[in-house]
């Protein structure tokens, strides 16, 4: 035991020994730290954003070095003031590179600052990290050695347009200050509202040195527009005169649109209460920070140093730049640590800024990564000026749009840009309700509309000129219709005309040139006979069209009034004719068969029932017919059938009356083809687009006049394009009208030939006027006004009011008119045959109710039948009479009919002859057939019972039958 006590003390000693070198190594190794020089040049070192940026880099670096106490490298701050000025900030830059060695800059304050020192940095090969200047031109120099750790302005310009479009705006004017930090978003802006069918009609760029009454001159430029949407883009020193005088002049109530990007309401706890309540209604961008453990603690921390630190400054506010600037100052400590020391310094600045680039970690501003050199962060929360301070009415994602909420992923709940996903908004004059974008200002410029010169056609756009006064008087039908519309507006619309002319008096240009005007700003609007266009509609946009659609085409016409011998069957169409003549033949037809058997005027050989029955039914046109109608069916049929041939006779006798009488005029062409294919000479309007449209179809330059007049079109249509005139003349459906309507007697008009979309008023692209004009115009075009302003204007010409009854179509009468009448009378025919074989077999049922014993039997039934069927029916009462007269004057043997009659060849009635004999002498037919003697003929004995075959063969052994009788 004795002896292990030294081993014991000795190893004890040894750790002892052991740890105490390593401590001493790590001591020394501590105090061995490198320090590199980093840049530092920002405005008001030493009040201010500046001191207050500066005291965040301090903090970051402290922060860093606490926790990373291994680290080699140590930054050293060289700070320089750059008072404001793009000239001193270069200054310092350059001071900080050459004489201390710096391996890379922090700064500058501004985006004009920055511009500078970009160039420069990519000269010297040294970083360049700028956390407050935000201008989306300095990502366009693309320098590898500048790094944006500040959100870029272009960044938010879907947001302002997403709010632009949710709430329906039209036109929006930006404000903004003019210099690069203004200048620079302008572009982007645009763009993005473009994109929502929001224009731009004016910039208003005021200097960061401006007077207050110059911004309230530019103020009063804004009054005067309709526009009442403006986004402010500018800092808070300039923002903060500006709303003041705004406010002042009364541009901040009711119908006002204020809106602005993040540079205000990101500094918002730097602005004065007085200031925040000239901005009430306002709706500000501003970017979002996640508020979390770690950010709280920061903010803490900061407040209790800064303030121990600068005891004079009272109530310092933190904003986002100030955490921007703490983790830049964090990323390059981290880049300076990873790259080392133990490079050359061409080396050294390219992996510096490697190392930059690909920087990833969580800072307290949030998850802080770049691309292309510049900081990814795009998410944006909506807030509202209001009261003391301001009120968060939603947020905004490039994935999502506007919400009104965020999850814990930033992502919202709802998903579509749509103003009802923000929270209830105070807009300027304590409205809750959205204004409306525009208005006509009271004391505003009236509206320069432009109106063309035109030569012909005056009835649309006249424009006089009084000689002494040089006073214009624009009136005419599209004059009238704007004026119209006008009136129907619910507020003032001032606006005065403009003659589209040259210097002399002449027209500028074509209708398109007239548009176009209004594209470059010359005019406000387009008032005359202008016509829907695609290509205008590139630049322009078109109210609702206030007239016909098409291009129509006037040709002369001609009097068609048919003079040779065949014009009796022109009224009457061949489907007509040969339809009245079918029906004819089966009236005749169904006549018979219902008279023959009891009217004596139907009987008679086959040739003469036949043109007794075809010569009744054609009578009936002129009703001469002769023949009696005995039936109830035949006069019941009779009945509808004379008053079928009663309208049909008055239609025809109409028809042809008008034929030979009125006036029958026709085009002499019905197809543009025509024109082409015959080589016809074609007019058009000059300056028309009509032209354009010509040579499509195919005509040359050489079959193509034009024309300005409409004596001058009369002119040439009257000459023909024989003589060196026109065949047709083709323009817009109105032109044509026009023209037609004062040279009815002469012209027609065909089409629309081609489809256009008519005429209509011309404003600038996306104007607020543009919805309320179009509907003023739809209240106008469907109501009486548009009648009473035609009635005005469109006059018809003399000759057109002596000739009313003039025909441009064919008169003939076809079968649609009258199928319904054909279709009546051949019921009632059909319906009467049926009732009349029904009646027929039940009377004479009992020629077929015996069964046959064959087939002969049977058509012998059948054939006794159609025989019957042809014989007179004696039970008539027309027959019964005749009979009884020839048994009074003592001719029994002619109770059948004299034989010699005319109308009498048929032999004795079966039915007669059966009715008579057979039922009394029915027994003696019976037995076998035998010859008595001393009896010249021989004895009748059928060998059946059945009557129909005893009556046939009495009918085939006449002579017998009487003997026997």
């Amino acid at each position: 035991m004795i002896k292990k006590r030294p081993l014991n003390l000795k190893l004890v000693l040894s750790i002892f020994f052991f740890f105490l070198c390593s401590w001493i190594s790590l001591a020394l190794a501590q105090n061995r730290t490198i320090p590199v020089n980093v840049g530092l040049v920002l405005d008001d070192l030493d009040s201010g954003d500046g001191k207050i940026w500066l005291s965040c880099i301090k903090m970051a670096l402290s922060d860093f070095y606490a926790s990373h106490a291994n680290y080699k490298t140590r930054l050293v701050l060289n700070a320089r003031d750059s008072n404001r000025s793009v000239v001193d900030a270069a200054a310092a830059a350059v001071d900080l590179i050459e004489k201390v060695k710096v391996k890379a800059i922090l700064g500058p304050g501004t985006s004009m600052q920055a511009g500078f020192l970009i160039n420069l940095g990519d000269q010297v090969h040294v970083p360049i990290i700028s956390f407050s200047a935000t201008s989306p031109s300095l990502n366009a120099v693309h320098s590898s050695y500048f790094f944006q750790f500040a959100q870029n302005d272009s960044s938010q310009v879907k947001a302002l347009s997403s709010i632009v479009k949710a709430f329906g705006w039209t036109q929006v004017v930006p404000v903004y200050v003019d210099n690069e930090f203004g200048e620079g978003v302008i572009p982007f802006l645009t763009d993005a509202l473009e994109e929502v069918d929001a224009r731009v009609p004016y910039r208003s760029a005021i200097s960061l040195s401006a007077t207050d009454g110059q911004i309230i001159e530019e103020l009063y430029k804004l009054m005067e527009m309709q526009t009442r949407v403006f986004i402010v883009h500018m800092r808070t020193d300039l923002s903060s005169r500006l709303f003041a005088k705004a406010r002042e002049i009364g541009m901040m109530t009711e119908g006002y649109v204020w809106l602005t990007t993040n540079g205000i309401p990101n500094e918002l706890r730097s602005l004065n209460s007085s200031v925040i309540s000239s901005m009430q209604g306002v709706l500000g961008i501003q970017t979002y920070v996640p508020q979390t453990t770690k950010l709280e603690e920061f903010m803490s921390r900061w407040k209790r140093q800064f303030q121990q630190d600068n005891p004079t400054i009272i109530d310092a506010q933190l904003h986002v730049f100030g955490l921007w600037a703490y983790d830049s100052a964090f990323a390059l400590a981290m880049a300076v640590e990873e790259v080392g020391t133990s490079f050359e310094v061409s080396q050294y600045s390219r992996k510096l800024s490697h190392a930059l680039s690909s920087m990833r970690f969580k800072g307290i501003a949030g998850d802080f990564s770049l691309v292309g050199g510049q900081l990814q962060s795009s998410t944006f929360q909506i807030v509202n000026f209001n009261g003391g301070g301001t009120r968060l009415v939603g947020f905004w994602t490039p994935e999502n749009g506007l919400m009104n909420k965020l999850n814990s992923t930033n992502t919202s709940f709802s998903s579509t840009s749509n103003k009802g996903n923000l929270a209830p908004i105070m807009w300027p004059g304590d409205s809750l309700t959205a204004p409306k974008g525009w208005q006509i200002p009271a004391n505003g410029k009236k509206l320069r509309i432009g109106v063309p010169v035109k030569v012909g056609f005056t009835e649309f756009v006249k424009i006089t000129k009084d000689p002494s006064t040089n006073a214009i008087d624009v009136t005419g039908f599209t004059i009238d219709v704007f004026k119209a519309a006008v009136e129907v507006l619910p507020y003032p619309l001032p606006y005065e005309f403009i003659p589209f002319a040259k210097p002399d008096g002449t027209s500028a240009g074509t209708y398109s040139d007239l548009c176009y005007q209004v594209y470059l700003g010359n005019y406000d609007a387009v008032v005359g006979d202008t016509t829907i266009r695609a290509d205008r509609s590139l630049y322009v946009d078109f109210t609702m069209p206030y007239t016909e659609c098409g291009v129509a085409m006037a040709v002369p016409v001609i009097d068609v009034r048919s003079k040779n011998a065949w014009v009796f069957l022109k009224p009457l169409t061949w489907e007509l004719w040969l339809t009245t003549s079918c029906v004819f033949v089966l009236i005749g037809f169904v006549m018979w068969v219902l008279e023959h058997r009891i009217n004596e005027d139907f009987r008679g050989t086959p040739s003469h029932q036949v043109g007794t029955s075809i010569w009744f039914s054609f009578s009936t046109m002129v009703f001469a017919q002769r023949e009696r109608v005995v039936s109830n069916l035949a006069r019941f049929v009779m009945i509808i059938w004379v008053f079928v041939v009663l309208i049909l006779t008055q239609s025809y006798t109409a028809s042809l009356t008008s034929l030979l009488t009125v006036q029958q005029l026709q085009p002499t062409v019905t197809d543009i083809k025509d024109l082409l294919r015959k080589g016809e000479n074609v007019g058009y309007l000059t300056d028309a687009y009509v032209y354009d449209i010509l040579k499509q179809v195919g005509f040359g330059d050489t079959k193509l006049k034009g024309f300005k007049t409409m004596e001058e079109i009369d002119e040439a249509l009257s000459k023909g394009s024989a003589n060196g005139g026109i065949a047709a003349v083709v323009d817009e459906t109105p032109n044509m009208k026009l023209f037609v309507a004062k040279f009815c007697s002469k012209y027609t008009m065909i089409g629309p030939i081609f489809e256009t979309a008519g005429f209509a008023f011309v404003f600038p692209k996306r104007s607020p006027l543009l919805s309320d004009v179009s509907q003023a115009v739809l209240n106008v075009t469907e109501g009486e006004v548009i009648l009473n302003i035609e009635n005005k204007w469109f006059k018809k010409g003399d000759n057109c009011e002596d000739n009313p009854t003039q025909e441009l179509s064919n008169n003939s009468l076809g079968l649609d008119s009258f199928w319904g009448l054909f279709l009546i009378s051949g019921v009632a025919s059909i319906l009467s045959l049926i009732i009349f074989v029904a009646s027929f077999l039940y009377r004479h049922k009992h020629i077929l109710k015996h069964p046959p014993d064959s087939k002969a039997l049977t058509w012998r039934k059948i054939r006794s039948m159609f025989e019957i069927f042809n014989e007179r029916d004696f039970n008539s009462r027309m027959f019964k009479g005749s009979q009884q007269g020839d048994v009074i004057a003592g001719n029994p043997d002619n109770i059948a009919g004299d034989a010699n009659s005319p109308n009498n060849n048929c032999p004795e009635s079966t039915s007669s002859f059966s009715s008579n004999h057979t039922d009394a002498n029915f027994e003696f037919f019976v037995g076998q057939q035998t010859q008595s003697p001393g009896q010249a003929s021989p004895e009748i004995v059928p060998s059946t019972t059945d009557p129909a075959i005893i009556i046939a063969e009495m009918h085939r052994t006449p002579a017998t039958a009487q003997d026997n009788n």
